[in-house]
């Protein structure tokens, strides 16, 4: 509070609506993180079909209308339960912008930045997996999961190619190898489903599958 605040005995009007739009945004906030954790939830115990809106309000202790102002229907909130789990967080940074891929890009050494992307992989992968996958189950019955799922899919592939085009600029892949196979090989080495076989069915421990991803594509694409 301020001297002039305190002599006149409580904020200025303005500051009360300062005050009060960023009480609502934090407000906002948190109930949007309750909504999320509540889907998530629901979502892997029950199925996407079997959830519904009306019971993700309820276990978020919000409205429906609340969820669908925020997130527009059931698919879209799936979509920022998804975006949420790869992201760890609901910070509106581009993955592109991220810590680990800032010292991806700057570390001189092809090995090293295909071991920390391998790292980021395996802390990202225990979160978005499960997610992904129920979206791949949801997409044979529901038209509009499928489309969002191909987007996923898609988003990936992209991402990828960065990595591979990365790396291709740098002069670091084996002679003979495009920057468009080297993505195909990080998008089936990185894949959901690799994950799927080693971890999930197979029992492997996130540290060995992380060295698993840094020596496949080491191995499959450099000298």
């Amino acid at each position: 509070m301020s001297a002039r605040d305190e002599i006149q005995g409580g904020p200025s009007p303005g500051s009360n609506r300062r005050y009060d739009s960023s009480r609502r945004r934090e407000q906002a906030r948190i109930q949007r993180m309750r909504v999320l954790a509540s889907a998530r939830r629901l979502f892997l115990d029950q199925g996407f079909a079997a959830t519904t809106l009306a019971a993700v309000a309820a276990d978020a202790d919000v409205s429906v209308e609340m969820i669908y102002k925020a997130f527009r229907n059931k698919a879209g909130l799936l979509k920022e339960v998804f975006d949420f789990a790869v992201a760890g967080d609901d910070e509106p940074v581009p993955m592109v912008d991220r810590d680990f891929a800032h010292r991806i890009r700057s570390d001189p050494d092809p090995r090293k930045k295909l071991s920390l992307f391998a790292e980021h992989m395996a802390e990202s992968m225990p979160r978005a997996a499960p997610v992904y996958l129920l979206g791949r189950a949801a997409a044979a019955a529901e038209p509009e999961i499928k489309a969002l799922h191909s987007q996923w899919r898609e988003a990936q592939l992209s991402g990828l190619g960065a990595l591979a085009t990365h790396l291709d600029e740098g002069g670091h892949l084996r002679p003979g190898l495009s920057a468009e196979r080297a993505r195909d090989l990080l998008w089936t080495i990185h894949s959901t489903e690799v994950y799927e076989l080693l971890v999930l069915e197979r029992g492997w421990p996130i540290g060995e599958y992380r060295e698993f991803l840094a020596r496949s594509t080491a191995a499959a694409l450099l000298p």
